[in-house]
């Protein structure tokens, strides 16, 4: 049996003609499907000779001029791109038993203010082991530590913060094999420090977004941990602070539980010989050529060796040996040390009650030490308290005060009060009362007061009421609206209080740690 095969017709000069010629031929085919009927229908009109009364030529297909181009652009093929990366499906192909064994073990630790409640982890260990590591006896007392981000890796596509797992290099080339020399060589405890506040271990079932984005994350960083751990190829430990708790730089909390993991009580470490490197070290801005070199984001690496007590080096300083820059702390500890006489003569006197009965204003910032001003100079003087912290609303503040007063008792408004028209209603409260009113002004600097707010927030000791932690917000808005207080605004006279230390020597030997 023979196929038909109809003869090609002549007009193949020309793609175009050559379209029109192949549906010539699909018209030999005979048809009864009604759309086909349509399309060939809708052809014959496109190649119906022009007629000569209408200035055609007669051809059988009108031509196009040399000159004419497409009206619209052939399409392009775009080449479909996968998120999945060829390694990964490699990996996913590879039987088990061949893979390479992940030498890093993850595990989570403590939660909560002390580490010792039923609160979520939040602090994320991984732990290497190379494969033919020989069985170390050496008790290492001398300990290594780095940051890991801009310390010893850097994003390797230029970005400030990486998604992928394998965006990373070496901060210099160097790095690795002076950690592998502190270790094998030079007898160091190796450890990496970090701050990951990005992370969450333990998301909020009630919070909203995606409920695997934080998961996504976490195992991203394990991953990029993982091949930064294999690299190196010498036992370390890497643990990642992700909640504002006392694991967080620059508090000590990851110290210990490194100390507790190695069996080396914090007391036998050497620490003269010990050193903590990070960039977060508060370098000022300097100009170097035609540049300038940014000045560092914080202070928290440097602050956290001074807490745990070793020398503190950049990136820059202990690889590179160049020499260290100028720095400075918003906030420094030297500026407040322990007055040892004060304890043999007791407490100065800071105020005295002047008035059988009147109303004393507070005007400081959170964490000024207002309250703890109140219980150790005013409560002993027979001073009521009323605060809007526990009374929740302006009103009933009023309400409490005035029934003080009518009972015979002196007050204190223990609030921030820092403009002009929120104490304006006190002053009238008082002339209404008949009774004078003084103002106490706590002059402490931002810096300090978020200190002393943390402080008293992760030490149950020297937070009896309890307090959390107060946002950057609730500093900010203070002294934006401060305005200094002063007798013209119907005060009987307003009395400053400098910020000074004023407790125990345990309860310094916590507060002299840096906190934020």
């Amino acid at each position: 049996m023979q196929l038909y095969r109809p003869p090609l017709p002549p007009l193949l000069s020309s793609p175009t003609n050559w379209i029109f010629s192949t549906l010539g031929i699909l018209r030999g085919f005979t048809t009864t499907v009604p759309s086909t009927r349509r399309l060939f229908s809708t052809l014959d009109d496109m190649t119906t000779p022009p007629s000569p009364g209408n200035g055609g030529s007669g051809t059988t297909i009108s031509k196009r001029k040399a000159a004419d181009k497409p009206i619209s652009p052939p399409p392009v093929k775009r080449k479909a791109q996968s998120a999945i990366s060829k390694g990964a499906v490699a990996s996913f192909f590879t039987p088990t038993s061949q893979k390479p064994k992940d030498r890093t073990v993850w595990t989570e630790r403590g939660g909560g203010v002390d580490g010792q409640d039923s609160s979520p982890a939040t602090l994320l260990v991984g732990r290497f082991e190379p494969e033919a590591e020989e069985q170390d006896r050496r008790k290492r007392r001398k300990v290594a530590a780095f940051d890991l981000d801009s310390t010893l890796i850097v994003t390797s596509s230029g970005k400030k913060f990486g998604n992928d797992p394998a965006d990373w290099k070496w901060w210099d080339a160097s790095v690795p094999t002076r950690l592998r020399t502190l270790y094998m060589e030079e007898g160091y405890r190796v450890v990496i420090i970090s701050n990951q506040a990005g992370l969450t271990l333990h998301p909020d079932p009630n919070a909203k977004g995606p409920k695997n984005a934080g998961k996504a994350k976490v195992a991203n960083f394990k991953q990029k941990c993982a091949a930064v751990l294999a690299q190196l190829n010498i036992p370390t430990s890497v643990y990642a602070a992700t909640a504002r708790d006392n694991y967080r730089k620059p508090r000590a909390g990851m110290w210990k539980v490194l100390c507790d993991d190695y069996g080396i009580p914090e007391d036998e470490v050497d620490l003269q010989n010990s050193v903590f490197v990070g960039d977060a070290g508060g370098r000022t801005a300097r100009v170097v050529g035609d540049g300038v070199t940014a000045k560092d984001f914080s202070c928290s690496d440097r602050n956290f060796a001074h807490n745990v007590g070793v020398a503190y080096k950049t990136p820059e300083e202990f690889f590179l040996d160049e020499p260290p820059r100028d720095f400075t702390r918003e906030f420094d500890l030297a500026m407040h040390p322990y007055d040892e006489g004060k304890e043999k003569e007791g407490e100065e006197v800071l105020f005295e009650k002047t008035n059988g009965r009147d109303v004393v204003l507070f005007c400081g910032p959170p964490g000024a030490g207002k309250s703890t001003f109140y219980w150790n100079n005013l409560k002993p003087l027979g001073y009521e308290r009323v605060n809007q912290d526990t009374l929740k609303t302006r009103a009933k503040c009023f309400k409490v005060a005035a029934d003080f007063l009518d009972d015979g008792c002196s007050i204190v408004v223990d609030n921030t009060n820092p403009d002009p028209e929120g104490r304006k209603e006190w002053v009238e409260f008082a002339r209404k009362h008949d009774v004078p009113i003084r103002c106490v002004w706590f002059k402490i600097p931002k810096a300090l007061c978020e200190h002393n707010d943390t402080v008293r927030a992760l030490n149950k000791s020297l937070n009896p009421e309890a307090r959390s932690a107060l946002p950057p917000l609730a500093f900010n808005g203070y002294f934006s609206r401060l305005r200094e207080p002063t007798v013209t605004e119907g005060f009987q006279h307003v009395l400053p209080i400098e910020f000074k230390f004023r407790g125990t020597k345990e309860e310094y030997a916590i507060w002299a740690q840096y906190w934020s």
